[in-house]
């Protein structure tokens, strides 16, 4: 007999804004998987919702990174594909998804022990890359990114079912005060924020633009952030920013005469393959939420 369980998670819809408690650890268990942090990080990682690691990349490795960008930056091919994501309101490039379909260096980056391993031993389980992307703020004219948890946008268009995914971001650049870092909310990532509003199709194509659905109401985020405060991660090019699917996060705009960029990668469990998206929206594309290339990362 099949018992219907009734989602946890319910976003979107047309009641008010509301906060849910988590219902997954945020560690999973360990078992035989990979050791890549140290008791104290993990304790850290789960106390707080992110993990900030120094120097995990040395000079060089960011620096062929950076190259990569910047190949893929001065493309005119690779710029008319959908996967290039455009600023609001001019042609400025915001974003470039499924890097690690699209570029070796990224491939390779994406399996990295020192990356992989911290997934692996977190989600205690083998891992896929649901996402990769990298994230351009162009010295003054980068625009920021809206506060949001990326589990509710995940559950909601994508069927992701659990909190079971960790995000990675890479710096490719300084991430200074100037020129708009990532800001978390320390210890949101235990509270779900059920989002008002209603989901249009292929939301997608002005969401990744610039996020109107979806976003957390004021109210919840004033008692996020009177709980657990506010940081801004500024830390030198290598550095590595963990934090769990469902920490909330944003950036501000790059007033800076000094660019940002960052590879971002989404770690999902191998056990929290997606299912189908609420409210009858359709699967969004592959190099956005990966459906098909869901094979455990060697």
């Amino acid at each position: 007999m099949n018992v219907l369980v009734a989602d946890p998670y319910v976003s979107r819809t047309d009641r008010g804004g509301a906060l849910i408690v988590r219902q997954e650890p945020v560690v999973y268990e360990q078992g035989e998987y990979a050791q890549g942090l140290t008791a104290q990080q993990l304790q850290r990682y789960e106390e707080q919702g992110f993990l900030v690691l120094d120097g995990v990349f040395d000079a060089d490795e960011v620096q062929q990174l950076w190259q990569t960008l910047q190949q893929l930056e001065s493309d005119p091919q690779l710029r008319k594909r959908p996967e290039c994501v455009r600023e609001p309101n001019s042609q400025i490039l915001r974003s470039v998804f499924g890097v690690h379909y699209l570029a070796e260096a990224v491939a390779q980056m994406v399996r990295d022990p020192r990356v992989l391993d911290v997934a692996k031993q977190i989600l205690g389980s083998e891992v896929y890359v649901h996402q990769s992307r990298i994230n351009l703020k162009p010295a003054l004219n980068g625009k920021e990114f809206y506060w949001h948890s990326d589990f509710e946008t995940w559950h909601v268009e994508d069927g992701m079912p659990a909190m079971r995914a960790v995000s990675c971001s890479v710096l490719l650049t300084d991430n200074t005060a100037c020129n708009g870092p990532l800001m978390l909310i320390p210890q949101s990532h235990r509270q779900f924020v059920s989002c008002q509003g209603e989901t249009p199709e292929e939301n997608y194509k002005t969401s990744l633009r610039q996020q109107e659905v979806g976003v957390p109401d004021e109210l919840s985020l004033r008692l996020l952030t009177d709980q657990g405060g506010l940081q801004a991660v500024e830390a030198k090019a290598g550095s590595v920013v963990f934090f769990d699917c469902n920490t909330l996060h944003a950036s501000a705009g790059n007033l800076s005469p000094w660019p940002r960029a960052n590879v971002f990668v989404v770690y999902n469990s191998v056990e929290n393959q997606l299912r189908q998206p609420k409210y009858g929206l359709a699967p969004r594309p592959e190099y956005v939420a990966a459906r098909k290339h869901v094979q455990p990362l060697m």
